[in-house]
Parts: structure tokens; sequence; C-alpha cells
């Protein structure tokens, strides 16, 4: 079976949307929209006034995760008051994955170049 592939030189906001319905698939339940909400000082990043038209035609939350890097997203305290400073949060219901802690280590028998496994509690597979 072949893929299918779609493509636009437009980048809007309305282009995002109609990709979506161009695809023809209808997602349901409880969707998740992972983006990057932007580091401090960062403008390069998509801004919610660019999502909006799908979070809210798919009634989705945006996610996001914390950063193993320093900056203003590498502790909840401080990504919950990046996201609000950029807006996310005033738009749009904001599920922020790693804000419960702690971390569940699992170990990973026989691995050769990754022996643990790091993840929250809520989100881990056992």
């Amino acid at each position: 079976m072949k893929s299918k592939v779609l493509f636009t030189r437009t980048i809007s906001p309305e282009m995002v949307l109609t990709m979506y319905e161009k695809l023809g698939k209808e997602l349901t339940g409880h969707i998740a929209i992972k983006l990057h909400s932007g580091e401090e000082g960062n403008q390069n990043f998509l801004k919610p006034e660019f999502w909006a038209p799908i979070i809210r035609h798919l009634d989705g939350t945006v996610v996001e995760c914390n950063t193993a890097y320093e900056g203003s997203r590498n502790t909840t305290e401080k990504h919950l008051k990046t996201i609000e400073k950029h807006g996310w949060s005033r738009y749009f219901d904001v599920d922020l994955l790693d804000a419960e802690g702690p971390d569940l280590v699992l170990s990973i028998p026989g691995g050769k170049v990754i022996q643990k496994k790091l993840c929250r509690q809520r989100y881990c597979k056992l």
C-alpha cells in the first residue's frame, strides 16, 4: 500500500485545519496536541493563535513536557510560568505531562545501551 503524502507551501492556521480535513480521518476521544510552548526570550515557536483553529476544532488539550536542559522549561514551576506568559493556558487546557513526580525508574535487564527507563508514574507501562 502506498503512503499518501500531503504538501503545502502555505503555512497558516487555516491550512493546518485544511490539511487535517484532507486526511479524511476523524480523531475522537481525548485528543492531545503536543507542541513547543516556547522558551523564555525565544520567539521562534508557533504561538497559540497559530494553533487555535485546529485545537478548537478537535477540542484538544495542549500537552507539553519539562526539558532535560537548563532554561525556562526544565522545572514544573518555571514551565508553568512560561506556558502562562506565552498565552497557552489563557486560551486552552494545558497538561504538563511530567508535572507530577516522582519519576519511576525501571531497570531494563540485558540492556546494552539503555540500562534504565525513567517515566512518570501515571504514563508508565510496566
